[in-house]
C-alpha cells in the first residue's frame, strides 16, 4: 500500500500560479496510475488531472486544460501539478490519489488517498 501526502497549497491572487507536490511512501510509486482531484465547499469531488506510469501520457479536465500540468518524478517518488492562471473557481481542497488502472483518462481502482492540501484563490 501506497500513503500520500500532499503539500504546496495556499492563498493566492486570481492570476497567479501554485505548485503542488504529493509525496508517496514505499518504493512501488512507480506501478500506479496518479492523479489529482478536487473538491469545492458542497461540491462534489472531481477528476482534475491524470498521469500514466511513465509520465508520458497525462489528462485533464477541460476545466483545467491549458492551465495545469501533472508530472511525476519516479525517482522521488513524488507526483506535482503546476497550476497556473488560477481562478477563483479553482478554490477547493487539492487531492492527489493512486491507483491500478485508467479509463478515458481517468484515474480508477484507486487504492489510497492523501489527506488534501487548500487552494484558495482570491478575486
Amino acid at each position: 500500500q501506497v500513503q500520500l501526502v500532499e503539500s504546496g497549497g495556499g492563498l493566492v491572487q486570481a492570476g497567479g500560479s501554485l505548485r503542488l507536490s504529493c509525496a508517496a511512501s514505499g518504493r512501488t510509486f512507480s506501478s500506479y496510475y496518479m492523479g489529482w482531484f478536487r473538491q469545492a465547499p458542497g461540491k462534489e469531488r472531481e477528476f482534475v488531472a491524470a498521469i500514466n506510469l511513465s509520465g508520458i501520457r497525462t489528462y485533464y479536465a477541460d476545466s483545467v486544460k491549458g492551465r495545469f500540468t501533472i508530472s511525476r518524478s519516479n525517482a522521488k517518488n513524488t507526483l506535482y501539478l503546476q497550476m497556473n492562471s488560477l481562478k477563483p473557481e479553482d478554490t477547493a481542497v487539492y487531492y492527489c490519489a493512486a491507483g491500478l488502472g485508467a479509463s478515458q483518462g481517468i484515474v480508477n481502482g484507486i487504492i489510497s488517498w492523501g489527506p488534501g492540501t487548500q487552494v484558495t484563490v482570491s478575486s
